[in-house]
């Protein structure tokens, strides 16, 4: 995988945190830069280590799947894709009255939810060319700064812009996906 394409799938994996940042922003009362900070340090952190999971399990089973490796990473990558654009196309339930501050396990639990399709991303990225460590970086990192924006955006722009923001994210893992196929069957 190259440069462009790693910094692709890290934002396409933050866009998921990112909606729910919005959301933890809109539900608090004027969210302040540390509590966005604490935020994306926290889903950063875990977004980080869960595709680094994902790749050590889909590397044991690596050496039995070679033949169809870019096969089972195009689907999961169409799959995951897909399902975060059907996300953000269903309603969302009624919104809470601010809070002042969310709890850690709270944020963490939100961002381990977020941070699944990172996981299934590792599985299908041990089967490709790719050096996790960066991947998972870039990945944390990203998903820092798109959920510390999303935080503090979060009052303003509220859950319309974060669904729209999954939806872009579904795409380009689709696009991320049929670009891994593509590479492999023009060799």
């Amino acid at each position: 995988m190259n440069a462009l394409s790693t910094i692709i799938l890290a934002f396409a994996m933050s866009t998921d945190a990112f909606a729910a940042a919005i959301g933890k922003g809109a539900a608090l009362h004027r969210p302040r830069l540390s509590e966005a900070l604490r935020t994306g340090l926290i889903f950063g952190v875990i977004e980080a280590i869960t595709p680094a999971i994902g790749w050590a399990l889909g590397s044991v089973a690596a050496q039995f799947v070679q033949a169809w490796d870019h096969w089972i990473a195009f689907g999961m990558l169409c799959i995951l894709g897909a399902a975060m654009i059907r996300n953000s196309l269903r309603r969302e339930g009624e919104e809470a009255a601010p809070v002042a501050r969310h709890s850690f396990w709270m944020l963490a639990a939100t961002g381990f939810a977020t941070s699944i399709d990172a996981m299934a991303v590792g599985v299908g990225l041990a089967f490709i060319d790719n050096n996790i460590v960066v991947t998972a970086i870039a990945i944390g990192l990203a998903t820092m700064l798109m959920v510390t924006l999303g935080v503090m955006i979060g009052r303003l722009v509220g859950i319309v812009a974060g669904k729209r923001a999954e939806m872009l994210g579904g795409v380009a893992l689709i696009g991320i996906g049929a670009t891994i196929l593509y590479e492999h069957l023009s060799r």
